[in-house]
Parts: C-alpha cells; sequence; structure tokens
C-alpha cells in the first residue's frame, strides 16, 4: 500500500470534498478519485460513500483512518529523523501562518532562510492560527507560525516570538474622538467590527469586554485584520487592532487601565521528531541571544 495512496484518503477524509482534497494536494480532482479507487481495490471495500457532492466515511474508512494517520506520522518522523543525521538542511517544510504574520512579519526573516538553506523546499499554507494548530497537532503541518491560543493546549509547544500589543481604534472622525474621557462602556453605543469569533484574537477582546460588563454591537466580523483596518478607516465601525497597523488613516482611542495583548509565536508537536529544516528557521526566530 502506497503511502501517497494513504495521504490522498486522509486529506479527503480532513476536507470532506475530493475537490478541496485536490487542491490541498496540488493534483487534479480526477487523480485523487483515482488514488482512492485504487486504494479501495487493495482493501476490498469501499471507504467513502458517495451521496451527491457529499461524501462520508464508510465504516471501513472510519476503521482504516487512525491506522493511515499513524503510518503517515511515522514516515514522516522517520524523514525527518534522517534530515537530522546527514548534517543537510534540506527537504520539505510545511508551515501554517496566518495573513497577517505572513505580511507583517515573516518576509525578513523568510528571505534569509532561504538564501541560507536553498535545497530547503517551504510548503507554506496561509490559514486561520487555530487551523494551524490543529494540522500541527494533526501531523498535517511541521510548524505553525500563529497567533498563540490563550490557554496551554496539550501536545501543543508553543514559544513567543513576538509580543504584539493592540488598541481600540477607530476612523479619524468617528464620534468616539470627541469625548474628553473614554470609557470602554462607551464603545457599546457605536458598531464595531471585529476579528472573527473562531479566533485567538476574538477571544482576547471578548475576554477584556466582558470583564468589564461591555455587549458590543457587532457590524461585521473577519478574520482579516487588514479588512478590518480598512472598514475601521472608512467608518463602518469601532475595532481592535495591532498597534503595528496603525497609521494616518486610523487612530488610537486612550482607554484608561485597558491594557491589550496578543503574542505571536511558533507552534510544535511535542512528541514529534522536528526536521533539520524546522530547527534551522527556528534558530532564525529564536536567536540564542533571545533566551
Amino acid at each position: 500500500m502506497e503511502t501517497q495512496l494513504l495521504a490522498a484518503f486522509v486529506e479527503v477524509a480532513n476536507c470532506g470534498s475530493f475537490t478541496q482534497a485536490a487542491e490541498r494536494l496540488h493534483l487534479s480532482q480526477p487523480a485523487v478519485s483515482k488514488r482512492m479507487t485504487t486504494l479501495e481495490q487493495q482493501i476490498g471495500a469501499a471507504l467513502f460513500d458517495r451521496i451527491g457532492r457529499s461524501i462520508v466515511l464508510t465504516d471501513a474508512g472510519r476503521t482504516l483512518l487512525p491506522y493511515a494517520r499513524k503510518v503517515l506520522q511515522d514516515v514522516e518522523d522517520g524523514r525527518r529523523a534522517l534530515s537530522g543525521l546527514s548534517g543537510r538542511v534540506g527537504g520539505r517544510l510545511s508551515i501554517g501562518t496566518s495573513h497577517h504574520i505572513g505580511l507583517h512579519r515573516l518576509p525578513p526573516v523568510l528571505k534569509r532562510y532561504t538564501q541560507q538553506y536553498p535545497d530547503v523546499d517551504l510548503d507554506i499554507h496561509f490559514m486561520d492560527s487555530e487551523i494551524a494548530c490543529d494540522a500541527v497537532l494533526d501531523g498535517r503541518l511541521e510548524l505553525g507560525i500563529v497567533t498563540l491560543p490563550l490557554l496551554p493546549i496539550e501536545r501543543l509547544r508553543t514559544r513567543v516570538i513576538w509580543p504584539d500589543p493592540m488598541a481600540f481604534v477607530v476612523a479619524p472622525d468617528h464620534p468616539l474622538r470627541r469625548l474628553r474621557r473614554i470609557r470602554l462602556l462607551d464603545l457599546v453605543d457605536y458598531p464595531a467590527v471585529l476579528p472573527d469569533e473562531a479566533t485567538y484574537t476574538h477571544r482576547i477582546v471578548k475576554q477584556v469586554l466582558e470583564t468589564h460588563g461591555a455587549h458590543p454591537r457587532i457590524r461585521l466580523a473577519t478574520n482579516y485584520l487588514e479588512t478590518l483596518k480598512m472598514l475601521v478607516a472608512i467608518g463602518m465601525g469601532w475595532s481592535v487592532l495591532p498597534t503595528s497597523m496603525v497609521d494616518e488613516t486610523i487612530r488610537v482611542l486612550s482607554i484608561a487601565e485597558i491594557r491589550l495583548h496578543r503574542d505571536l509565536g511558533t507552534a510544535l508537536h511535542a512528541d514529534r521528531t522536528v526536521s533539520g529544516a524546522a530547527r534551522a528557521l527556528l534558530g532564525m526566530l529564536h536567536p540564542p541571544d533571545s533566551d
């Protein structure tokens, strides 16, 4: 049984879609379907029930799935261990990161990394930090460079790279700017545009607001901070953004005794072997003199 057949099976099971699995595997949909047909022939049982455009795992598929994941994880761990023995930094490095970090934090690091380690094939996936952490735990990604979760997650080893202070922001002509002293409860009188509720950033903001009894009227939510900044700038509502994004298009609201921040950093599986390629990148992100 070839590992590429198992990889296609696990991806289809994860996505619940042949089309999405094909996109993630960088294959055509017929190629993924062919791999599934071959695997089903080898096993002698159907792995998916195909109902219209929907697919669900059969009993055989549900039974095979944990074993397939373990086989792929063991193969990947072996590859990473061998890459460390050779002393040569190469191979494929799968990374998950958010659009914000990918745009504002990673470019100079990745530029140095690709220049210093040209034999590494970087496989970079842009996704929500929460999804990236799940993918690291599932073994689909080796490394996450993400907004770190508020609370520890079992088997996820995290480390801070960039403390990221945040602030309440509005458009330059927003009515809140006319108040001499702004209280947190003043915000609830005006619509907000906030990070999507599934994100770690939203949970940080929600925790602060609820602690002070503030329940905002959310006009729109999105997980793209650059989109939120644009919406704030045109007057759609107030928001919370990293202070590093503040420029002449938006203004910071100074609210006494309120301090917001999140931590950006790395996430690894606590029980998995770290490849030489990942160790080299971690060395750039966490230089020894930063400890």
